[in-house]
């Protein structure tokens, strides 16, 4: 079996290929790709794959809009935190998915369902896509997995109120506690993951929900300052390139 990894998180795509070793050891890795531009590029030049491990969101966008720009004809297996909501279009499509961090006995079952319905019915990739993208933010990230101590906790994001970096870490920082959580993903990644109606970048280094702002005053150069709840030590003014786009934001215009 050929296998095709498109997986922009490094160390995800590492492990996803330790884990198709241990699974399926006659199987060959063809390929790790990491953005939607790689993903065309190699399905256009390359014979198509027995199988393509394919994660939701990449590094330049959503996985989905792969299937606007070439016809894939591999079976796929989603690799995605998507909620139980959007899960469903995968079930109806007959499309298996895996919900991070994969673990092995799930892909194991993956590769058996594969071969049993090898070889797979065509399934209309690009129908699925356009259905998903204009779902009505069913694609948006619902709820994020967190490491707390010796546990994990499952954060719903309405609860988030700001991401930010410092020292090249992503942090959450959630509302109803106030406390503050590594995050998974850069701001650039989570970006294109959560609900812009929910949420906003401000400057390079925030991410606000609407719920976090506590209070807004005029600053320099036409910008906002923003006062978040929790309160936050860092200084959070919108940049002069966002200031626009933030104002049409908070009274819901599209941006």
């Amino acid at each position: 079996m050929n296998i095709l990894i498109i997986e922009d998180e490094n160390a995800a795509a590492r492990r996803l290929e330790k884990l198709v070793s241990e699974v399926a050891p006659d199987a060959q890795v063809l390929d790790r790709l990491d953005s939607v531009e790689n993903a065309v590029l190699w399905l256009k030049s390359n014979p198509a794959p027995d199988l393509i491990l394919l994660d939701i969101h990449l590094a330049d966008g959503s996985s989905f809009e792969i299937f606007q720009h070439v016809q894939v004809s591999s079976p796929i297996v989603f690799t995605t935190a998507y909620d139980e909501y959007a899960l469903q279009a995968f079930k109806e499509n007959t499309i298996d998915y895996l919900l991070k961090p994969i673990k092995v006995g799930d892909l194991e079952a993956a590769f058996k369902k594969y071969n049993r319905l090898f070889p797979p019915a065509d399934t209309d990739y690009k129908r699925l896509s356009d259905a998903l993208m204009n779902n009505g933010g069913a694609h948006y990230l619902r709820r994020m997995l967190v490491r707390f101590s010796n546990s994990f906790r499952l954060v719903d994001m309405s609860d988030v109120g700001y991401f930010y970096t410092k020292d090249k870490i992503t942090f959450m920082v959630v509302k109803s506690s106030g406390k503050r959580f590594p995050a998974d993903y850069p701001l650039e990644k989570l970006e294109s993951m959560l609900d812009p109606g929910q949420f906003f970048r401000i400057n390079r280094q925030f991410i606000i929900n609407i719920n976090a702002i506590k209070e807004m005053h005029p600053y320099s150069k036409s910008r906002v300052k923003v006062d978040l709840d929790p309160a936050c030590d860092l200084e959070t003014v919108v940049s002069t390139e966002r200031s626009s786009d933030f104002k049409k934001w908070l009274v819901g215009e599209k941006v």
